[in-house]
């Protein structure tokens, strides 16, 4: 192009701006003006008025209209299933990717003994069994029995949320059984990376916001949530906040029997909190329901040795001993993520470990979306109800026998033994 060519087009260009701001100015002068009384005020409190970036940049493309950002507040009875935090994790979600199953899987045999000498009378006893829905970390291969029993079959009870093995015995002077397991497990991560192509069931979600007899989801969880988030208001920052405050503040107690008794009410009600891993991981699930964060202990055992630590795992093939609880919580677009705040103090304590110890350290930013299956889940009920007995047990963890009218734990007369094979 020629400079006259080019000097023309300039001035051409420049006439063309010049009138068109001149046809926006008239008609802004001329348009007419709202009314004195409807007029608004600008603030007056002394402080320029920023106004956000976005509008500047839109400008150019029309009207844009801000609504205030409500104030995140949620409780068990206003959940973050129902409002989502407006540019947080549940609201602002990576793309959708189905699950991709894992590569790695263990199997595991596990075998229940049952043997009642020294009773007399009738008897009947439940077993635990594993979760009855195969998930993308844990699936069931099947189970096979033996034993003198008059009646024996696989119940699920009314809740849905746990299936029992059932054995009944006219005179149990002689009773056995040998209940034999097939599981097969895959170590399960949370990857922020990636959301799930179905959300969760809303009854599901309604239920794991519910108190249950020992886990309150009010008061003083509430009170306690409140005072560790701040101003957090990302659910994934919510639950890490809610993790990271049970693991420095708990205790645990080795000395307990089984998995502790999971009374959060009672640690809250005395300002003590901790105990073994019922006890820890209901007070992080407690929590996360009194801040509206769906959450659920998941009532399990240990059925091999461990790769992070020692105490983490069997020593063994004894696991009558061994059962565990460990915690998940909701997040809409992220389904549910595992954590186990329990095992990082089981950890400081059983390994003797020093808080700023580097192990430690690391071990308590693993177990915030880790399991190592190691373990695998029996079922998810609170407030059981076996049949024929009025009043619910807390959780269903170890075997339950009725014996002569009445009903205890079964630990003095069964065993359980695992071992790993290759199919």
């Amino acid at each position: 192009m020629k400079r006259r060519d080019f000097l023309a087009s300039a001035a051409a260009l420049s006439l063309f701006v010049t009138d068109a701001w001149a046809a926006k100015k008239q008609a802004k002068a001329t348009s007419p003006k709202p009314a004195t009384g409807s007029a608004k005020k600008k603030p007056t409190t002394g402080k320029a008025v920023k106004k956000p970036v976005a509008a500047s940049n839109a400008r150019a493309k029309g009207k844009v209209t801000y609504k205030p950002q409500q104030p995140v507040a949620h409780t068990a009875e206003d959940p973050v299933i129902e409002r989502p935090p407006q540019g947080t994790s549940a609201s602002r979600l990576p793309p959708v990717k189905a699950p991709e199953p894992p590569n790695e899987w263990r199997t595991f045999e596990i075998t229940t003994t049952v043997n009642l000498k020294g009773k007399s009378g009738p008897s009947k006893i439940w077993l635990p069994l594993p979760l009855n829905q195969d998930t993308l970390y844990q699936r069931t291969l099947g189970h096979t029995w033996s034993g003198n029993q008059a009646n024996a079959s696989m119940r699920r009870l009314p809740d849905g949320d746990l299936e029992v093995f059932y054995c009944e015995w006219p005179d149990s002077g002689d009773a056995r059984l040998q209940l034999t397991t097939l599981v097969t497990t895959a170590d399960r991560h949370f990857d922020v990376t990636k959301r799930t192509v179905a959300p969760e069931r809303e009854d599901i979600l309604r239920r794991n916001l519910q108190a249950s007899q020992l886990i309150p989801n009010d008061g003083l969880a509430f009170q306690l949530g409140e005072r560790i988030l701040g101003r957090i208001k990302d659910p994934v920052a919510q639950a890490k906040a809610i993790y990271e405050w049970v693991v420095d503040n708990t205790i645990y107690d080795s000395s307990l029997p089984g998995s502790g008794t999971g009374d959060v009410r009672r640690q809250l009600i005395q300002g003590k909190y901790g105990g073994r891993s019922a006890d820890i991981n209901g007070l992080f699930v407690s929590i996360c329901r009194a801040v509206g964060i769906p959450a659920r202990c998941v009532y399990g055992m240990r059925t091999g040795s461990s790769r992070l630590f020692k105490s983490l795992g069997l020593n063994s093939d004894d696991a009558t001993r061994g059962h565990h609880v460990r915690a998940e919580f909701y997040v809409p677009g992220y389904g549910w993520i595992p954590v186990d705040p329990s095992d990082v103090r089981r950890a400081i304590a059983m390994e003797i470990l020093s808080e700023r110890d580097s192990k430690l350290i690391s071990l308590k930013k693993i177990l915030f979306g880790v399991w190592e299956m190691n373990w695998i889940a029996l079922n998810l009920g609170t407030d059981v109800s076996l049949p024929g007995k009025n009043s619910p047990i807390p959780f269903l963890l170890q075997p339950q026998l009725e014996s002569s009218g009445s009903r205890t734990d079964a630990t003095p007369h069964y065993s359980i033994r695992t071992r790993q094979i290759v199919l």
